[in-house]
């Protein structure tokens, strides 16, 4: 296996530098962001880098112009260069599963060159042109079923990449969805989820797309098995002749197992592929994006993977000091290996992308939640990053008091629609489009407050004169106070966007997964693989058929703790 990216010159060059960096960052552990607009008179336009509209200000980062200087010449050391290369060319990356990793093949921006690969190309242009027939029948109303009836309700059945992508972008490209079509999203293995979802929902209506490389992943599978169920207990479909005829009708796939989906009892006409060089939590822009395209329509689709492929472009060519994903990408690791700081927000000022950080959150520690090198050795740093976050404003009344107050520091990733979309919308006109426009300010109003408010802080003295002016007495005021100072000096960056549309969904979602790549090349990890996810898979494999009562606990070695629970489950459901 490929044990790094790195030549052994490189390797040394990067340990210097990264000794450098530690010195760093016990030199300046007392100081203050703020000061550095004053010593670092160009700070602002030195700290902001754009693709296009997208812009990313990093001044507010906890960071000097030197610190930022040093991180970047650790990553000139990296073998980021050959990394890049060989994931574009279409190289083995994946060193544990022996596959190349080309998610940007989808977009078009890859263009691999390694051998047996095949016709990528010609490949994705296939699938792109099915799943353009399928988005022009339903949007047309002439994929019908079983008895005539336009569907009305697509069912995306998969879970992880399956699920959690393709959701983000239905949910961020609402004011774009087709009218005729609704797109529903099933994937835990709780029955509430999936029937939660059917209730409101005909047989007649309703296509359900499964979504699984393999066609044999337990929540998945589990789950379409229940929507046959359903669909076939219709009484319409059970008085058919040929319900096998109707099911052909109602259900369409996306794998790479056509043999297994053709068994469920899918056309194999209406089974989309899935390869083994795309990686489920970067499959969005495969046929596993059917669900956004039968939403958005295959044009806007389209249009996503533009802005992903312009995102890619800009990795590939803009200079370090100015390219946003290894900014953002050495920007957390000067947090988490250089400051202690293990953990980052991605907090959106746009209700549509409350879930971008759930997404982003498995791209990256599924990712980057590594222990060993490309090697199998031990890594020599701390790895990964806990996400997390959601909308703002909502926020602001959950979370963001440990952010301003606790004793942890959080980096906050705010993210910033420059104008909003929701002025087009129908119910806009009959509420009044200025009204709407005043919904758009606050948020703005909102996030700008939240970040100022996480630099400068409140100081004592501050907060007892806050205290005094609302008329509160010395011994009032001295009492309070305290309670009231806010440290400041809490790190964030913010990235503006002119509105929250295809391009730039695209845009924003590949900017992520280029940063988390990046930082598995300075870890000399491989971010493709994750059997930490396999091993649970497997022991669920075990317990399962205990409680089915095909299986004899004392066959199994289970700790005491897991055979006490699964004898209480099975008394509970005696």
């Amino acid at each position: 296996m490929d044990s790094s990216f790195r030549t052994p010159e490189q390797d040394r060059e990067f340990m210097k530098a990264w000794e450098a960096l530690k010195q760093q960052a016990d030199n300046t552990v007392s100081d203050r962001i703020l000061d550095y607009f004053s010593s670092e008179p160009g700070r602002l336009g030195d700290m902001t880098a754009s693709c296009g509209d997208l812009t990313l200000d990093y001044s507010r980062s906890a960071m000097s112009l030197k610190v930022r200087d040093e991180l970047l010449a650790l990553l000139k050391h990296s073998g980021l260069d050959a990394a890049r290369k060989a994931m574009f060319g279409g190289e083995l990356l994946n060193n544990t599963e022996q596959r190349a990793v080309l998610h940007a093949a989808l977009r078009g921006s890859a263009r691999p060159t390694a051998s047996g690969l095949g016709d990528i190309i010609g490949e994705v242009d296939a699938a792109l042109d099915s799943m353009t027939r399928v988005v022009q029948r339903l949007h047309s109303g002439s994929w019908t079923g079983f008895d005539g009836q336009p569907i009305t309700d697509v069912v995306s059945i998969g879970i992880g990449g399956s699920f959690l992508g393709p959701e983000v972008v239905v949910e961020a490209l609402r004011p774009d969805w087709h009218d005729g079509i609704r797109v529903h999203f099933v994937a835990n293995v709780d029955a509430a989820d999936i029937l939660n979802t059917l209730e409101g929902l005909k047989a007649s209506n309703t296509l359900f797309i499964i979504q699984s490389k393999s066609f044999t992943t337990q929540e998945t599978l589990t789950n379409a098995l229940t929507a046959r169920a359903w669909f076939l207990g219709d009484a319409s479909v059970g008085a058919l002749d040929d319900s096998a005829e109707a099911l052909g009708k109602h259900f369409i796939a996306v794998s790479s197992n056509v043999e297994k989906a053709q068994a469920f009892g899918i056309d194999p006409e209406n089974i989309l592929p899935m390869w083994d060089w795309v990686g489920g939590r970067y499959s969005l822009w495969s046929a596993i994006g059917l669900p956004i395209a039968c939403q958005i329509g295959m044009p806007l689709f389209r249009k996503l993977l533009q802005g992903a492929a312009a995102m890619d472009e800009h990795f590939l060519t803009a200079p370090l000091e100015e390219n946003l994903p290894a900014l953002l990408a050495m920007i957390g690791i000067w947090y988490n290996n250089f400051k202690n700081i293990g953990n980052y927000a991605i907090i959106p000022y746009d209700q549509g992308l409350n879930d971008l950080a759930a997404h982003l959150q498995q791209v990256d520690m599924e990712s980057n939640g590594k222990s060993v090198q490309r090697d199998g050795k031990p890594v020599f740093s701390q790895t990964g990053t806990i996400v997390w976050g959601g909308a703002g404003t909502n926020g602001q009344h959950a979370y963001h008091q440990l952010i301003h107050q606790g004793t942890r520091v959080v980096p906050v990733d705010f993210i910033l629609p420059l104008r909003s979309r929701q002025t087009g919308r129908p119910l806009s006109e009959r509420i009044g489009i200025e009204q709407i426009q005043k919904h758009h300010r606050m948020l703005i109003s909102n996030c700008l407050a939240q970040s100022q408010a996480m630099l400068t802080g409140k100081s004592l003295e501050q907060a007892r004169q806050e205290c005094l002016n609302a008329g509160m007495n010395e011994s009032e005021a001295e009492q309070l106070a305290p309670h009231k100072v806010i440290q400041g000096n809490k790190p964030s960056t913010t990235i503006t966007v002119p509105e929250v549309d295809a391009f730039t969904v695209g845009q924003l979602i590949a900017m992520y997964e280029q940063r988390i790549f990046v930082q598995g090349v300075v870890w000399n990890l491989n971010s493709f693989d994750q059997w930490g996810v396999e091993l649970g898979k497997q022991m669920c494999s075990s317990i399962l058929p205990l409680l089915e009562g095909g299986t004899d606990a004392s066959e199994l070695a289970l700790d005491p703790s897991t055979a006490q629970l699964v004898q209480a489950a099975l008394e509970a459901n005696r």
